[in-house]
């Protein structure tokens, strides 16, 4: 969404005039669910994707019409067989899609895209809101800053979750999603696998910091895309860093005695995702320490998640990140990863 807001507001800035096409509803195995953006202008698609195929195809259609008719419009599209207005999608369910009109030069938008940026940089949990009733006016909310752009009723700060939500309450309808999380990627070791995953991460929305306490892997040029590469002493890990509950750990430094000392200093601050590279009969060794030399609790030892990554035959640095990867997505999701490695 972030790239999304970035053209929004250099195109508006320009003049040109587009239509900021939204999933707000979805049911059933659909390509992309609520919450997915596509940004269309007068030549076509210029942002974002709703999934593709034949319903991203029309409604690339009906926003070239939305341009013309300088409106807002809401349309359902259903992907079932017997449908009439069947697709030639494989996929069933149905979606409802909202178009909203953006003139060129709007300075609420133009001053709402930058300001979205500017907290980007800032790494703040940052929500979108849309008044669907209000042709799609948009505003943002922090916690920390509260709102800014299109005003919004206070009680709608209780739905501003994980997920995406369609509101209706009080005769208003708004579509609200988070597009950027506080949590940081704390990569431990910055070896072939490591430099493999972090880019990767990097590309799918995860913001990165990998500490290494060797200077020749503690390198800018091995991790394109990292916000940060520190140099550290892995036992004094909480001078260096201050991890917290909304950020993931990844843990695979040169040596599995090193992965030990780090888990024990990060297991009490509870990460929303610590998973360990190695295979089950380090981790079970691993876990027997740390119950019995640090004292770390049945509970506290739940948390992590080892072997890390999705169980795919991965061998290659290369395919283990991408396993680490797609693990990490879909915990980010809300998908339960640890009932996978656990069955």
């Amino acid at each position: 969404m972030r790239q999304v807001l970035k053209t929004m507001g250099h195109r508006l800035k320009n003049g040109e005039d587009m239509v900021l096409v939204t999933i707000i509803a979805a049911s059933g195995a659909t390509p992309r669910g609520m919450g997915a953006h596509m940004l269309v202008g007068r030549e076509g698609r210029l942002e974002g994707t709703i999934g593709g195929g034949a319903v991203e195809y029309r409604c690339e259609q009906l926003a070239l019409q939305v341009l013309e008719e300088k409106d807002h419009k809401v349309q359902e599209f259903s992907l079932t067989k017997n449908d009439v207005q069947n697709l030639g999608m494989i996929c069933g369910g149905t979606v409802r899609v909202f178009f909203a009109y953006l003139p060129g030069g709007e300075e609420s938008a133009i001053a709402l895209a930058g300001e979205a940026e500017e907290k980007y940089l800032r790494g703040m949990g940052l929500w979108l809101i849309c008044d669907l009733k209000a042709g799609g006016a948009l505003s943002l909310y922090t916690r920390q800053e509260g709102f800014f752009g299109h005003p919004c009723p206070q009680w709608i700060k209780q739905y501003l979750g994980s997920k995406p939500a369609l509101i209706e309450e009080e005769g208003m309808s708004f579509c609200v999603e988070q597009i950027n999380s506080p949590g940081r990627v704390y990569v431990f070791g910055g070896g072939h696998v490591s430099q493999e995953l972090v880019p990767l991460l990097s590309r799918v929305g995860f913001r990165c910091v990998v500490l290494e306490d060797r200077p020749e892997f503690a390198k800018k040029e091995l991790f394109p895309g990292a916000e940060e590469i520190l140099l550290v002493d892995f036992e004094q890990i909480r001078e260096a860093v201050a991890v917290g509950e909304e950020d993931y750990v990844c843990i695979m430094t040169r040596g599995h005695a090193w992965d030990t000392v780090v888990q024990a200093q990060l297991l009490s601050c509870r990460p929303s995702y610590l998973g360990v590279i190695g295979s089950r009969s380090k981790a079970a060794g691993v876990r027997d320490v740390l119950r019995e030399t640090y004292g770390m609790t049945e509970e506290l030892l739940d948390q992590v998640i080892t072997p890390i990554g999705l169980s795919i035959g991965a061998e290659t640095p290369a395919e283990i990140a991408v396993s680490i990867a797609a693990q990490m997505i879909a915990h980010r999701a809300g998908a339960d990863v640890k009932k996978e490695w656990k069955a």
